[in-house]
């Protein structure tokens, strides 16, 4: 089971992700696009540095449903290796089954 601080640090980055998504993007578009000024392109970087730094997508990380396990996961399932092996065994989770050759 991973750290209860860690799982709530997640939380709130990904609410912060959510919060700021436009405001980035739209900053983001200005910085990118050719036809802004370099001085309003200078005010779009300051203004993105401003915002959380917490804020962005990148810092945000999967983790287990179950027991919050960061290593280990598997999109498809939102499941840590050791969570599915677990209910692969107890055969809970469709369409998986143990391999035996």
């Amino acid at each position: 089971m991973a750290k209860l601080s860690m799982i709530n640090r997640d939380k709130r980055r990904k609410m912060l992700a959510t919060k700021y998504a436009a405001k980035r993007a739209e900053l983001k578009a200005k910085v990118i696009s050719p036809k802004s000024s370099d001085e309003e392109r200078h005010e779009a970087v300051v203004a993105l540095s401003k915002l959380p730094r917490d804020s962005g997508r990148a810092r945000q990380r999967n983790r287990c449903g179950v027991t919050g396990r960061s290593r280990g996961y598997y999109r498809k399932f939102g499941l840590s290796r050791s969570e599915l092996r677990k209910l692969m065994m107890k055969g809970e989770v469709p369409g998986i089954l143990k391999a035996s050759w």
